[in-house]
């Protein structure tokens, strides 16, 4: 995931100071050696033991009760965004007055940005895996905490990262057209371009969709990878035609000069050591926890009648 804006300018004066190369993927490694610094030579905090990606493994994640449906405000309103092609992935703009609450956190999040990650192989290009499979790509929707200036410096739950996967469905997404056509615009690093207005739902599933996730404590998935971060990873994916996906690996360059196709923006996953995983919904668990009681007297009555 990317740093939101604040926090991105520091993170580029510190890198500069401590006389860093510039961090890159494996790709843009492998292409040009010694150019960068691949994963596994990023600085900051990413050599930490609570990093983000991880896989989760479904079936061992904990139940907690208290991860409660999101409340999204701001997410239906339709604005004109700049997205822009930074070098690492394509991200778009979002405004302050775009916020989540519920869903287990402490605290109301005010919305910063959202990015993807991708591949042109349609199973490696999520950072996150769920029972050792990735996907297509996975979005990010990054925001940041309400009260975070009251708090200590550095507080875990700073960020709230909502997560996507992305697969591969049959019919074109109509919510991704404007994001997609926009990609002709910014192929190079440092361009932006004004897309016409849409909303944020219109990217995700619908809202019905969205009340089984998972939830970890973690970091950003990008230098300085601080580990200040409240992972939230829907279950419900999203759904994009072949060609949709492909456009980001075949439009976007990490490069001036156009030569490196912009593909495999993707972090390798890490260990999950001593960390839980919770979600908000047992395996298996398709009905109500209080609607089993309701039906029980129902369900008594017929087989008494039938037994009579």
């Amino acid at each position: 995931m990317r740093l939101p804006l604040a926090v991105l300018a520091v993170a580029v004066v510190t890198s500069r100071a401590n006389g860093e190369s510039h961090w890159c993927y494996d790709i843009q490694a492998n292409s040009n050696p010694g150019s960068c610094q691949r994963p596994d030579q990023w600085g900051g905090e990413c050599q930490k033991s609570h990093q983000s990606p991880i896989d989760i493994v479904t079936h061992k994640a904990r139940l907690d009760h208290n991860l409660k449906p999101f409340s999204f405000s701001g997410y239906d309103k339709k604005e004109k965004r700049t997205v822009k092609n930074n070098g690492h992935t394509v991200m778009v703009s979002l405004e302050p007055d775009a916020r989540i609450s519920g869903g287990g956190l402490a605290a109301q999040y005010r919305a910063t940005q959202l990015h993807l990650h991708w591949s042109e192989s349609l199973n490696k290009g999520s950072e996150h895996s769920l029972n050792g499979q990735r996907l297509a790509m996975e979005m990010h929707i990054v925001h940041e905490k309400d009260t975070a200036k009251e708090e200590a410096p550095n507080p875990k739950d700073k960020i709230a990262v909502l997560a996507f996967l992305v697969k591969e469905g049959n019919e074109f997404n109509e919510g991704f057209r404007l994001l997609v056509e926009a990609l002709d615009h910014i192929s190079k690093p440092e361009m932006n371009f004004t897309m016409e207005a849409s909303s944020i739902m219109d990217l995700l599933p619908k809202e019905n969709k969205l009340r089984h996730y998972f939830r970890y404590q973690g970091s950003l998935t990008t230098p300085t990878c601080d580990e200040t971060v409240v992972w939230t990873v829907f279950k419900e994916h999203i759904q994009l035609r072949r060609d949709q996906i492909l456009a980001f690996s075949q439009k976007l360059y990490y490069d001036q000069e156009k030569k490196l196709h912009m593909t495999d923006n993707v972090r390798p996953l890490q260990p999950l050591g001593d960390r839980l995983v919770s979600t908000s919904r047992a395996a298996g668990q398709l009905l109500p926890t209080a609607l089993p009681a309701l039906l029980l007297p129902t369900l008594t009555c017929l087989v008494a009648s039938v037994l009579s």
